[in-house]
């Protein structure tokens, strides 16, 4: 359970969407993440409008909690931000608050696309540094976002491979997934046809291998993470959407 947040945003990583706005002020995501039947904890990420620096953004919000007996093993409690342009789909600030078994992390990221360089705040140890970004880098919260918004899937094929710039703590990353194709899936709410990712991890400590992942989404133009499978070091984890509210656009349903 100490990668429970930061496992479920970096599948969600893989979702993708036309080039119309795939969601908007007031969206909101349940997930309950569990082993099985054994519900180890929930995750949440809601959308709000705001202003930050004078600019208009959205301000995103995840967080990621063990419950029940899962407590009692490891206690896990993440909080993530991300304030994005509305307009551009680019971070200016990203938070990361972390208590996962006790080992806690505060950071604070201020990106300045401008001349491409984040102050990193660590609000732990009351250090900053100033660390080069690529262009059109994203933060861990803002790249699901910004790929709901501006990947077209319709012209993916099965087996093409999409890559992108992260930046996460004080490191510059490559991110890369793999369409895998579409199909139908079985939710709580009904049948809904879907598209299916596989992002790569690195294999080792958390993952059993570095195609561990994959993630359906809603064939739609909300673009809905329904569903996760992960393969782990140690057994298995899926996390599988309970609950949504303030979608942008309609939800579709198949009829039985």
């Amino acid at each position: 359970m100490k990668k429970l947040f930061t496992l479920f945003i970096l599948c969600n990583i893989t979702v993708l969407s036309a080039q119309e706005k795939a969601y908007s002020d007031g969206e909101w995501f349940k997930f309950r993440v569990h082993y099985g039947i054994v519900t180890a904890g929930y995750a949440t990420l809601e959308v709000d409008d705001a202003v930050l620096n004078g600019k208009e953004v959205f301000h995103i919000k995840g967080e990621g909690r063990t419950t029940g007996i899962s407590n009692w093993f490891f206690s896990v409690e993440d909080y993530y931000q991300s304030y994005v342009d509305k307009q551009k789909d680019i971070p200016y600030r990203f938070i990361r608050k972390i208590d996962e078994g006790g080992h806690t992390k505060d950071i604070q990221i201020d990106f300045n696309h401008t001349t491409n360089k984040a102050l990193v705040y660590n609000k732990k140890h009351n250090e900053k540094d100033l660390v080069s970004f690529p262009k059109d880098a994203q933060d861990m919260v803002s790249s699901f976002y910004y790929l709901r918004n501006n990947l077209d899937v319709k012209a993916l094929e099965e087996g093409d491979t999409i890559d992108m710039n992260m930046f996460f703590d004080k490191e510059n990353y490559k991110f890369r997934l793999k369409f895998l194709g579409r199909d139908t899936l079985k939710t709580n709410f009904g049948k809904v046809r879907c598209l299916i990712f596989r992002p790569y991890v690195q294999a080792g400590r958390v993952f059993k291998e570095k195609e561990s992942l994959t993630v359906w989404v809603s064939d739609d133009d909300n673009k809905i993470p329904l569903l996760i499978k992960a393969d782990l070091a140690v057994g298995s984890l899926k996390a599988t959407l309970t609950q949504f509210k303030g979608l942008k656009h309609s939800f579709k349903i198949i009829a039985d």
